[in-house]
């Protein structure tokens, strides 16, 4: 969206301290979604929970919090500074034309104080809140049902043994919407009639969801479905959801799966011989060994192939972190990489959320180009990662268990 930079307005962002990779792809995903772009007014402090973010706007910033789980709370920055001074200042030069409509003496309103790494007496409040006199409020309080809430918002950092005396950052703005954080515990899997020991849990099931920018009317197709976890959040956000599973009883509910199941494909006796071939004799289907790397091969070609353009592929993929480089992502040349993002599983292993977006139509040149030689090695064999992953639990147990034996 191409905006003059005086269109843009300024806004607070109000951030969840979890999964905190996540968050910085998901927010873009998400204002892609609506037409925008991600825009920060300074440096994004990754880990921080306080992003100032500039949105052309407020329908884009309500658009994005009916979405989002990683984000809390937005609100229309009215100042900020690094001491009550800057913050005072910076409350000063804010327009006046565009706080007058929240302070009408017909209007109600409360002021909220969130600090972040930091619990204040109520006494140190009502001083904070007495300090903003200055700002021309008309109207008349009102604690339980207010037209209006502005906020105080105080970070004193991220570590909790050495919490200064003052914030490093303090935000004064009007609250424009708060995000969508109770899906998570409405969706838990807690409540679901049935799970795997590896049912994705319903924040990160959300969270593929956004990456994906999925949307109202989209079709979403989930290969390796399990559980139907994951096809949950998208159906949440008005998708049409389907997907396949190789193991009848988990799709049925009779019995959990997960990273103790060797990878399997079907096939026919004759796909066996030679998968190019077709035929319609003999299509009783055998299970059969399938590399890791075979899986990211097939979904790969499968996701540039039925892709409409610019539709998005989102997947996990495993890592044994000792080895791992960049170069070992998939690619295809029909596939831009959006965003890789890991979750850590245990010191040696993890898996990393991968997005990806279609930008070029499928040619039949393309079926096998997309995963160098260089890149495919690390993935040979059966089940490396499974066994990777079962040798470096064999030796924390034998550690474990030499250490409780001192």
């Amino acid at each position: 969206m191409a905006l003059a930079a005086s269109a843009f307005r300024r806004y607070l962002l109000l951030l969840a301290q979890e999964h905190l990779e996540f968050r910085l792809p998901e927010i873009t995903s998400l204002l892609s979604l609506y037409g925008g772009q991600f825009s920060g007014e300074q440096e994004i402090r990754v880990n921080s929970p306080f992003w100032i973010l500039n949105i052309p706007s407020e329908e884009m910033a309500w658009g994005l919090m009916k979405r989002t789980v990683c984000a809390k709370s937005i609100f229309e920055l009215w100042g900020h500074g690094r001491s009550a001074e800057e913050l005072y200042v910076s409350l000063k030069n804010f327009p006046m034309d565009k706080m007058l409509p929240y302070l009408q003496s017909d209007s109600t309103y409360k002021v909220h104080i969130h600090t972040f790494n930091k619990t204040l007496t109520q006494a140190q409040k009502i001083k904070k809140i007495d300090a903003l006199e200055f700002l021309p409020f008309k109207g008349r309080v009102n604690l339980k049902n207010p037209e209006h809430i502005f906020w105080i918002l105080e970070d004193y950092g991220m570590d909790p043994n050495n919490v200064p005396e003052e914030p490093f950052h303090l935000y004064f703005g009007r609250w424009i919407a708060d995000g969508q954080r109770e899906l998570i515990e409405s969706y838990s899997v807690k409540k679901r009639h049935f799970i795997g020991n590896t049912s994705m849990d319903a924040c990160l099931s959300f969270i593929m969801a956004n990456h994906g920018r999925v949307k109202p009317n989209d079709v979403v197709y989930d290969p390796f479905v399990g559980t139907g976890g994951l096809l949950i959040s998208s159906a949440h956000f008005g998708a049409y959801v389907c997907g396949a599973d190789i193991d009848y009883n988990t799709i049925h509910g009779l019995a959990p799966y997960g990273i103790r199941e060797a990878t399997r494909r079907m096939g026919s006796h004759k796909e066996t011989v030679k998968s190019a071939e077709r035929s319609t004799e003999s299509h009783i289907f055998v299970s059969s060994n399938y590399h890791l790397s075979d899986i990211f091969f097939d979904l790969l070609k499968f996701a540039a192939e039925y892709l409409v353009m610019g539709g998005r592929l989102v997947y996990w993929l495993p890592i044994y972190r000792p080895e791992y480089t960049e170069e070992i992502i998939p690619r295809h040349p029909c596939l831009k990489l959006i965003s890789n993002c890991e979750q850590m599983l245990s010191s040696h292993t993890s898996r990393r959320l991968i997005t990806m977006e279609k930008v070029k139509e499928f040619k039949d040149q393309d079926q096998n180009s997309y995963l160098l030689d260089g890149q495919y090695t690390p993935y040979r064999g059966h089940n490396s990662f499974r066994e990777k992953y079962f040798s470096g639990v064999t030796k924390r147990i034998a550690k474990e268990e030499k250490d409780n034996q001192k």
